[in-house]
This record gives C-alpha cells, sequence and structure tokens, in this order.
C-alpha cells in the first residue's frame, strides 16, 4: 500500500506504470504487466528457490544460498526479464521509481505466495557505503523497503547497520569470492538486543551479502534475521549480472 503522500498524488495523478507506460492508478506496474510477471509462485521456504511443479511444499533438494546467520531469506520474482531491468535501472539508472515499484511488487509476492512470514520488530535495509550512496543519490534497497515497512506496520531503521568497506561489486566477483568479499563489511551501531531484525534487499543471488550483514546482527544481540529481497537468482541464472 502506498504511504499517505504517494496514495494521495496517485489519486490525483495516477502513476503510470514503469513498465508498459500505461496509467497504473496506485501501483507502480499496472495489472495488465503484473500477470507477466515471473512470480515465484511455490518456493523453497528456506531460501525461496522455485520448486517443481507438483513438488509437496517444504524444502528444495538442495539449497544453493548461503545462509549463516538467517533464519529464512524470501523473495518474489525470478530474476529475469522484465524484473533485471527494474533492478538495473533502480541501481544504474537514477530510477528511483523503479526501486518503490519493486518493493511493491515484492508485498504483492508474498501475498500470492501466501506463506507465513517469520514475525520481526523492525526493518534494516542492507546499507551502501557512503562513497557509494553519494555517487548513487539513493540507496534502492531503502526505497524497496518503504512499501514492505508500510504493509507489515513495522519501523523503517536506516541508520543501526553501516557499510564500514566500500567493497567491490558483487555482481563482478564469481561465487567462490563473494564471501571473502563482505568480510567484516558491515557494523552495527546500536542495541538489537532481543531483536528480530528483518533485512531487506533488492536481489539474492548466493546470500553472502545477507549472510554477513546477518553475522553482525547476530553479534550485536539480534536473536532471529530473516531477509525478504524482492527478486532471487535461480541456480542456473549464476551468470548473470546483478
Amino acid at each position: 500500500m502506498p504511504d499517505q503522500v504517494d496514495y494521495w498524488s496517485a489519486c490525483l495523478i495516477p502513476w503510470p506504470c514503469v513498465l508498459c507506460g500505461q496509467r497504473a492508478g496506485l501501483e507502480r506496474v499496472c495489472s495488465g504487466c503484473r500477470a507477466d510477471l515471473p512470480w515465484i509462485t511455490h518456493p523453497c521456504v528456506r531460501c525461496s528457490a522455485p520448486l517443481p511443479p507438483g513438488a509437496a511444499p517444504g524444502l528444495c533438494a538442495g539449497c544453493d544460498l548461503n545462509l549463516v546467520g538467517l533464519a529464512q531469506v524470501r523473495a518474489g520474482l525470478i530474476y529475469e526479464y522484465p524484473v533485471d531491468a527494474l533492478v538495473v535501472a533502480a541501481k544504474f539508472q537514477a530510477r528511483r521509481e523503479f526501486a518503490r515499484a519493486l518493493g511493491e511488487l515484492l508485498v504483492a509476492a508474498l501475498v500470492r505466495q501466501s506463506l507465513c512470514a517469520l514475525p520481526a520488530d523492525l526493518i534494516v535495509p542492507v546499507p551502501l557505503h557512503p562513497a557509494r550512496l553519494g555517487s548513487r543519490g539513493y540507496n534502492q534497497a531503502v526505497e524497496i523497503a518503504q512499501p514492505v515497512a508500510a504493509a507489515l506496520g513495522l519501523p523503517l531503521v536506516t541508520r543501526l547497520c553501516h557499510r564500514s568497506r566500500n567493497t567491490a561489486a558483487q555482481s563482478a566477483l564469481p561465487g567462490h569470492a563473494r564471501r571473502k568479499n563482505l568480510s567484516a563489511a558491515f557494523s552495527v551501531r546500536g542495541s538489537v538486543a532481543r531483536t528480530r531484525v528483518l533485512i531487506v534487499d533488492d536481489v539474492v543471488t548466493t546470500g553472502h551479502t545477507l549472510s554477513s550483514l546477518a553475522g553482525s546482527l547476530r553479534r550485536a544481540g539480534a536473536t532471529q534475521v530473516t531477509a525478504w529481497c524482492a527478486a532471487r537468482v535461480v541456480p542456473d541464472q549464476g551468470r548473470l549480472k546483478v
């Protein structure tokens, strides 16, 4: 659900769909384009990998994500066209409204999945290093998290976690180098003792970014860390750059 300012703005001037340009009303992706998106409709309850049609609900045969420190990872869409175009535009083309659209789609996807999400007390978007934030102008994870926070009625905390090292972009690294790249990359400046934290990000590929941040939160006292991501790279898409 849009926040109050967005809601009244859309009532006066309906938003155009970020994919086709037609009027989308109170949401940034119209119903026609939504129907064609690659939704994850039958996910693994631990890592959100799409399960084969007809498979019993539960865990996938071999979870490919690094989930150290994470109780659960949920994702709404498969990272393929046109979702990949939305992500690229949000991250590298200064299209902030595309990031907000991804947040709306994430909320819609998890409603579609009708799975019990683990409870949380607050939401933390994956932080950017100040240098990258300065060049980009905004953190796309914050924009994605805003519709999620509104839908869940949870506080969105943007200054609790910090990216203490300006690491190389994960997309430029092979899978085996991603964990090392994120060693000591995050810090937590505040107390999260006895707190259940929900991390929000754009795309989950190997899970190393989420796991690194989750580890920092757990060491700071968080009792449970889960993650919601707008999109998920499925195992045979590991070659994709995100």
